[in-house]
């Protein structure tokens, strides 16, 4: 279902919404929102990121005490663990501003056990806090295609469950807090074993004489078929390696998701090794370079970068 088809008129009964960090994820999710009638306040650290979505009728905000003085809700989206710590229990944090009877919706890929603690913060104020993250990468949050994996009181997702369907087309609710966080790493340790994994399906096939394209097809086509594998092949076909997503933010999420193994007592034999690799990546090409540089360490190291038809040679 697209953004637009699940866009409503505006009218009574929604929650006022205040939407905490607007970057890559945010600013689509927000604009989807707006558009579905909801009222709109939006605050990010970098302010040049809010005009688009205050030219569609958001107001911006000054500061988190802003925000949260005006707002039935908040929804965040952030880079990580130290970010949603901050934002939510920092000097002028979100859970210390609200007053009771709020909700607060955290749609950033987070760590299990703060958003635990997150929840037992919240409630001694009298705060509903559901951890919510996401996947399905930029092009689905500008059209509502989000996968929303929802941890938290059951009656309070319930109550805001209209609102995440403005988000996403599957919207699961996995249970006690920390699940969330749990699935959403989880699905993306695979996403980054088959990043890390293509690169060597389609480098065979080149250096076996097969033309690129009929490479990718056949894996298409195959039970060796991934989201990365319909996804990401054109991002490092055209030597971007997809921009929308850092090595930096790869190696955040390889490492959470370890420390959710080993606090279950044990280790995880791909994750420790993808995640060695996606550092030696990171290390070779630096923290901002695109996800898919993990492929162009091999394409290096062959000596053949993978551009249709036959490769091109360093």
């Amino acid at each position: 279902m697209t953004a637009s088809m699940k866009t409503g008129a505006s009218g009574a009964g929604k929650p006022r919404l205040f939407f905490v960090g607007v970057g890559n994820m945010g600013k689509p999710m927000a604009a989807n929102l707006i558009r579905a009638g909801y009222t709109l306040c939006v605050f990010d650290k970098a302010a040049e990121k809010t005009a688009s979505l205050v030219s569609m009728g958001a107001r911006e905000v000054a500061s988190l005490a802003e925000g949260a003085s005006q707002c039935d809700v908040v929804i965040s989206s952030l880079p990580g663990p130290p970010q949603v710590r901050e934002v939510m229990l920092g000097e002028e944090g979100l859970i210390a501003s609200l007053p009771a009877g709020t909700t607060i919706i955290d749609t950033s890929t987070s760590a299990a056990d703060l958003a635990r603690e997150l929840v037992d913060k919240a409630k001694e104020r009298g705060i509903d806090f559901l951890e919510a993250p996401i996947t399905n990468a930029i092009d689905a949050a500008a059209e509502g295609r989000l996968s929303i994996f929802v941890g938290g009181d059951a009656q309070c997702f319930e109550k805001h469950k209209p609102l995440l369907d403005v988000l996403g087309n599957k919207v699961f609710h996995v249970g006690a807090p920390g699940n969330g966080a749990t699935i959403k790493l989880l699905t993306n340790l695979l996403w980054f074993v088959s990043a890390a994994a293509i690169g060597e399906g389609l480098m065979l096939g080149a250096k076996a004489g097969v033309p690129l394209e009929i490479v990718w097809e056949a894996i298409k086509s195959s039970a060796g078929n991934s989201w990365v594998a319909e996804h990401d092949v054109p991002s490092i076909f055209a030597g971007h390696y997809d921009p929308s997503f850092s090595l930096a933010l790869c190696c955040k999420d390889l490492g959470l998701v370890n420390e959710i193994a080993r606090s279950q007592g044990y280790e995880l034999t791909m994750g420790r090794f993808v995640e060695s690799l996606f550092r030696q990546a990171m290390e070779t090409y630096g923290e901002s370079a695109a996800e898919l540089h993990v492929v162009r360490l091999l394409e290096e190291r062959v000596g053949l970068l993978l551009r249709p038809p036959h490769g091109q040679p360093l």
